[in-house]
């Protein structure tokens, strides 16, 4: 079996150097990476995973996490997770640090900084949809902080790899149940989180696109921000139901779910309600019939596999299989919760 020394003199370098480019350490020239990952290759290396796994435990991996909400029942399930994965991996012997903030560009880049002073050395990231924190990631993966996305992507970032959703086809499922609950004629109202969070507007232009192209019958009366907040979420749905008294429908593309209910409980009106996930609040309301048809998307999963992918990176420097890791969808009516 090939050595680290014999690759480093094959290739006429140093056995430091050939460490940085197993280890994806950087600070390499790129002909000489080529150089030696073709002699590594030709040789069919096996690293020591004793010895790589003991260099691990030595280090003491710390991975900074960083989601939407301080209370948010989604997020919280992405945790649980993330937890559960940590103790199936804790002869790694990682530390997780956790932040969670609002739907804040100056939040997250405040927060993101912060797990760069603490010395992280990889991140787990919900990301707020702007420019500032694509650059944010791509400075992080100049330093050999690698980053990968949760629930919601930064596709033209340096982030290692996406777990989470396909949010277009997401919201296309959403237009197809719609469709098939209200024989292709009804007046919708969108419910979204924010405008800044990329998934939750993949959800509204797969909804609206498929619409667009399939169900003549169906149109859209108003979208509407609760910032996935259940207070706000009540008042914009009541408001929503006034101003626009032929709604029939509710489309909610992310959180605020049960404050929205409640809204339509205290109206007396009997909509089609289409949301996401299956919370404990959003099984009340499909036993209560008021929400018709929730899409699931494994919070726990996307968290369990997130840190799974990061830690086989850090660990053993193994890059993902794909870039995108995405999750099956699954449709829950009262029938089958």
């Amino acid at each position: 079996m090939a050595t680290m020394k014999e690759i480093a003199e094959l290739a006429g370098v140093s056995r430091g150097t050939v460490d940085r480019v197993l280890n994806h350490r950087g600070d390499v020239n790129p002909e000489t990476e080529k150089k030696i990952l073709e002699i590594v290759k030709l040789l069919n290396y096996q690293p020591n995973k004793a010895g790589i796994v003991l260099a691990a435990q030595k280090k003491k991996l710390k991975i900074g996490v960083l989601l939407f909400g301080s209370e948010h029942p989604f997020f919280d399930a992405v945790m649980d997770g993330l937890r559960q994965k940590l103790e199936e991996l804790s002869f790694y012997g990682c530390t997780i640090y956790e932040k969670r903030t609002a739907f804040s560009l100056e939040e997250q880049l405040a927060a993101i900084d912060a797990f760069i002073t603490e010395g992280i050395q990889g991140l787990i990231l919900s990301p707020f949809n702007d420019i500032a924190i694509q650059k944010k990631i791509d400075y992080m993966a100049d330093m050999n902080i690698p980053c990968i996305t949760v629930n919601t992507d930064m596709p033209d970032s340096k982030r290692l790899a996406y777990i989470g959703s396909d949010y277009y086809k997401c919201g296309q499922t959403a237009a197809g149940l719609l469709n098939l609950i209200t024989n292709g004629n009804a007046n919708v109202g969108i419910i979204t989180g924010s405008h800044k969070v990329l998934c939750h507007e993949e959800r509204i232009e797969g909804f609206t696109h498929h619409l667009k192209l399939n169900c003549p019958g169906i149109t859209i009366s108003a979208i509407v921000e609760n910032n996935d907040d259940d207070y706000t979420s009540y008042d914009m749905v009541l408001n929503m139901l006034s101003k626009h008294p032929k709604i029939n429908a509710l489309y909610f593309t992310a959180s605020g779910v049960y404050g929205g209910c409640q809204a339509v409980i205290r109206t007396g009106l009997k909509l089609k309600v289409i949301t996401f996930d299956a919370l404990d609040t959003t099984q009340e309301m499909m036993r209560k019939d008021i929400i018709s048809a929730t899409i699931c998307q494994q919070p726990f999963e996307q968290g369990a596999n997130a840190l799974s992918v990061l830690v086989d990176y850090l660990v053993f420097g193994k890059l993902p299989e794909t870039e995108l890791n995405h999750m099956d969808l699954s449709i829950k009516i009262k029938e089958n919760l």
